[in-house]
């Protein structure tokens, strides 16, 4: 038999014949900035420094999945398995202490005590892996929050059949809150993918896994971000699979997973859980966002050096970085583009910014001397956040086009992939671990 407990979003603990291993491993709350656990929880940090784990795996470099704050609280013997195609991340590692820390290899078992661990290749397979697991004639599939191509689901189909399968069941809006206004509703259905994959795969229980966080209390993503409901997967899951049982495994709670099923079992006592837990998620599709403006005031006073900073950034630093990237892949951008930047402080008191884009080229402007081709609101500091301390777009409460653009613009915009926004480019194009080099700076005291 083989013990299932649930750490937080997609942590996990496997316990088997006194071997102890946990994935992605977030003692946090709220964790990655603005994701607070839901249902709500406290971490005893005193316990987890306590705890032996046999081994740690990392499924990916996400902030939500491998955090430096984190794993600061464990031994640092404790031997630390992770997939990443970038090595400094390493190295990063082992500048917190730890001793034994590994890359993983896609299709390489790992033995720990009673487990084999098998990483699998994910759709993204530059970012992400899921595991495969195995121990005492059990078969169970971590997906993580990933997304499986059709060789990957060959290939796990015939590693069947399956016993539990930890599935990702919530399809995030991360794109869609950033420019809500081209946003088409969610019909709060996962994707048609996901049903036939699980339906191929075809496991005897499924965990709705991962996302396991809701934002700020006061936020509007709360009700526009998570568009799927338990409710909603459950259903889903039993038309789809009448045969297979849905076991929702809320922060801190076990179950034992034998041949003849899942039973409750002990809670992980180093986690205190808060307040109601079954609660779900309320995606309002009709929901109409508040402005940047206000959402900025919800965010604290910048000093006088930090403003300077930001400031500085939109008046040289971003023009510079800018055109060291190459164009944009959209065609849109070939042709010269007023772009608007506007930036709100603590009072919603906003500055604007005009650059003419054309290409791989960027020029300030004074005045708009012709029509506004792209738009871009953010908090000063929510921009500062991600200068210095590795903020991630989805908490910065970005917004792209939240404009009336000119009647022959408006359809070709709404063409234009938003990640090509020339802010997001700047930002986010080339840069990797950011979040986790700023923990580490702040954790050693080293620049």
């Amino acid at each position: 038999m083989v013990k299932v407990s649930r750490i937080l979003h997609a942590g996990y603990v496997f316990e088997c014949e006194g071997t102890r291993v946990a994935f992605d491993t977030i003692f946090e709350n709220p964790f990655s900035r603005n994701c607070h656990a839901f249902p709500a929880v406290e971490f005893d940090k005193e316990q987890i420094r306590d705890l032996k784990f046999s081994a740690v795996f990392i499924s990916h470099y996400h902030d939500d999945h491998c955090s430096l704050d984190s794993l600061n609280l464990l031994d640092r013997s404790t031997p630390i398995y992770m997939y990443c195609v970038f090595d400094e991340i390493f190295d990063w590692i082992r500048q917190l202490g730890f001793t034994n820390v590994n890359s993983l290899a896609l299709n390489v078992p790992v033995k720990i005590g009673e487990f084999e661990i098998i990483p699998r290749r994910a759709l993204d397979a530059d970012v992400d892996s899921l595991f495969q697991i195995k121990a005492k004639g059990l078969n169970i599939l971590n997906v993580v929050d990933s997304w499986i191509d059709y060789d990957t689901l060959d290939l796990l189909r015939a590693q069947g059949p399956w016993d539990l399968i930890m599935w990702p069941f919530q399809t995030m809006r991360e794109i869609e809150v950033i420019a809500p206004r081209s946003a088409a509703p969610s019909d709060g259905l996962i994707p048609k993918e996901w049903a036939e994959q699980l339906k191929a795969l075809n496991p005897r229980f499924v965990i709705p896994s991962s996302c396991q966080f809701s934002m700020e209390s006061w936020s509007w993503y709360n009700h526009a971000f998570f568009p799927v409901s338990y409710a909603g997967f459950q259903k889903q899951l039993k038309d789809l699979l009448p045969q297979a049982q849905v076991v929702r495994l809320n922060p801190s709670c076990s179950v034992i997973l034998n041949g003849e099923g899942v039973s409750p079992a002990a809670a992980l006592p180093w986690i205190k859980p808060v307040g109601p837990q079954d609660v779900d998620y309320d995606y309002q599709p009709k929901l109409v966002p508040p402005k940047t403006a206000e959402i900025a005031k919800r965010f604290p006073a910048l000093t006088a050096e930090q403003f300077r900073r930001v400031i500085e950034y939109c008046q040289s630093d971003l023009l510079e970085k800018y055109r060291s990237m190459g164009p944009p892949e959209d065609v849109y951008f070939e042709n010269p583009r007023l772009w608007r930047l506007s930036v709100f402080d603590h009072q919603g008191q906003g500055q604007e910014f005009l650059y003419q884009v054309h290409g791989a080229e960027i020029e300030t402007r004074t005045a708009a001397t012709e029509d506004i081709g792209w738009t871009t609101e953010v908090s000063l500091y929510k921009l500062h956040a991600a200068l210095q301390a590795g903020e991630t777009l989805t908490s910065m409460y970005m917004r792209i086009n939240d404009y009336d653009f000119a009647p022959e613009l408006s359809s070709a915009v709404a063409e234009v992939d938003v990640v090509e926004d020339p802010l997001v480019r700047c930002l986010f194009n080339g840069v990797f671990g950011a979040y986790q080099l700023a923990q580490l700076r702040r954790l050693t005291g080293c620049q």
